[in-house]
């Protein structure tokens, strides 16, 4: 799940007129931040963002796949898809699609309402 300085280095400088973006180490890859909020991720020199219902269908068109940890023993997969490389090379619609995962990432799931105890 290594991610090389020089693919970090692209991303950052591809997201440059997004705003503060930092990038930091995690679980062997990396998370990305604007304002400290995470967004993205790199792993295996691969970028995914984070999508919910708002944003899930771009990266279904595009026929990316979510993000599945390599680390974890069971099969599973986060709200993360990876993004294409022609958004990538494009900054301005990397941009945009970078305002669509920090909105998603701000997005709250709705709490279920909790179940009231019967009182005897």
């Amino acid at each position: 799940m290594a991610v090389s300085e020089s693919f970090k280095d692209y991303v950052l400088d591809q997201l440059e007129l997004f705003g503060s973006v930092t990038i930091k180490k995690m679980f062997g890859g990396a998370g990305i931040y604007h304002d400290g909020l995470i967004f993205g991720l790199l792993a295996d020199d691969v970028l995914y963002f984070k999508v919910d219902d708002s944003n899930r269908s771009d990266y279904e068109q595009a026929e990316m796949e979510p993000y599945r940890p390599s680390f974890v023993n069971k099969p599973m997969s986060m709200p993360y898809y990876e993004v294409p490389a022609d958004i990538i090379e494009d900054n301005k619609r990397l941009v945009d699609w970078a305002r669509k995962a920090l909105l998603a990432s701000n997005n709250k799931p709705s709490k279920l309402p909790k179940s009231k105890k019967s009182s005897k």
